[in-house]
């Protein structure tokens, strides 16, 4: 099997040295070339033609957000952004512009989350080859349309009252195409765990809130579940549910280091299951592995609604193939179409519920 072909852009000698380590205790990963500043990058990129760069958004020179929209325009290449705590913000406007995922910048070797952090590049590089760089081009192009399609055939005996929502690489664009097409007066709550490291949910929280008609917000221990607003799992952590009285309840869980999937997909929706039985709509949309499988099959098994992304449109399409694969998934559709399915079922539900 070929090894992947890694090209490090960062200005940063020590981030350079460290992520070349870190990529190198893989015997499948060969770090084939190091870069400073973009121009260098551009350069090499031609020379070495990489199968994957790692890019530092802020350099000198040429900063990585034009050297990002030089690449997509003339050497589109797998891109994952290596950005710091404090440049959060910025990740996300990266990922707008056709970059596939990012990693937090490299603690010291000493830290204590070092090792996790070399798992998750690790990981992260390795979905890369599964990576379909034009469906991800096709997606962008989808979050700039406005309006969506309602459903024709969405069926009668579903009661909805929350949505829960996993995905991994590829998730923000996705999220945001969905998100973005839903009202502002939407009559269920909506539970979000995203594959993302610490430190950066907040700032994807605030930027869908920016954009969205809905609320998003970063997920609370104690938030209550209403109707027209979305929470995200932190990253880093797990989110759970409990009921008291008639209202829901977040509770945000520590992860442990042997926790395959942070935040898990499958524990956000089982324990929805636990509360909300046959009244939820599970989605899974793109990302690496199985994460959510579990989960879909809960909430089929107690009478719920489960959608994939397909993979037409899915970046990675391991998690939807895998629900599909368990038979929980009950319908298959590309990312573009899933919010019209939702719009259409919770309006029935509505029209239902005012009938009686």
């Amino acid at each position: 099997m070929p090894k992947i072909r890694v090209l490090i852009v960062d200005d940063s000698a020590y981030s350079r040295q460290t992520i070349k380590k870190m990529l190198e205790s893989d015997s499948h990963i060969e770090v084939i070339g190091v870069a400073s500043d973009g121009l260098d990058a551009m350069s090499k990129t031609l020379r070495l033609k990489p199968d994957l760069i790692t890019l530092d958004l802020e350099m000198p020179e040429m900063d990585g957000f034009t050297f990002l929209r030089w690449l997509m325009k003339n050497k589109p290449t797998p891109v994952i952004i290596v950005s710091s705590f404090s440049d959060s913000k910025t990740v996300f406007k990266a990922l707008e512009m056709g970059a596939a995922d990012f990693i937090a910048k490299p603690p010291k070797i000493s830290s204590p989350d070092y090792q996790n952090m070399v798992k998750d590049l690790l990981v992260k590089v390795k979905a890369m080859k599964a990576l379909r760089l034009d469906r991800l081009s096709k997606n962008l192009e989808i979050l700039e349309q406005e309006g969506y399609s309602e459903s024709t055939c969405v069926p009668e005996e579903y009661n909805i009252e929350t949505v829960a929502i996993g995905s991994s690489t590829g998730g923000p664009s996705a999220l945001s195409i969905i998100l973005t097409k839903l009202p502002s007066d939407f009559p269920a709550s909506i539970v979000i765990s995203q594959h993302m490291p610490k430190g950066f949910t907040n700032s994807f929280a605030e930027r869908l809130n920016s954009i969205c008609k809905i609320k998003v917000k970063e997920a609370s221990e104690g938030d209550e579940l209403e109707p027209g607003k979305a929470f995200i799992c932190p990253g880093g952590y797990h989110m759970t549910f409990y009921k008291r009285g008639k209202k829901v309840f977040i509770m945000i869980k520590e992860s442990k280091q042997t926790d395959k999937y942070v935040p898990s997909i499958d524990m956000m929706m089982s324990s929805l299951v636990n509360i909300y039985k046959s009244k939820i709509l599970g989605i899974v949309l793109t990302g690496m592995g199985n994460d959510g499988t579990a989960g879909m099959l809960d909430i089929k098994k107690a009478g719920g609604y489960t959608i994939v992304e397909s993979e037409d449109t899915a970046i990675v399409n391991g998690m939807p193939a895998e629900v599909t694969k368990a038979g929980a998934a009950i319908r298959v559709l590309p990312v573009n179409e899933i919010p019209g399915e939702i719009i259409s079922m919770i309006k029935k539900i509505n029209t239902q519920n005012k009938d009686n």
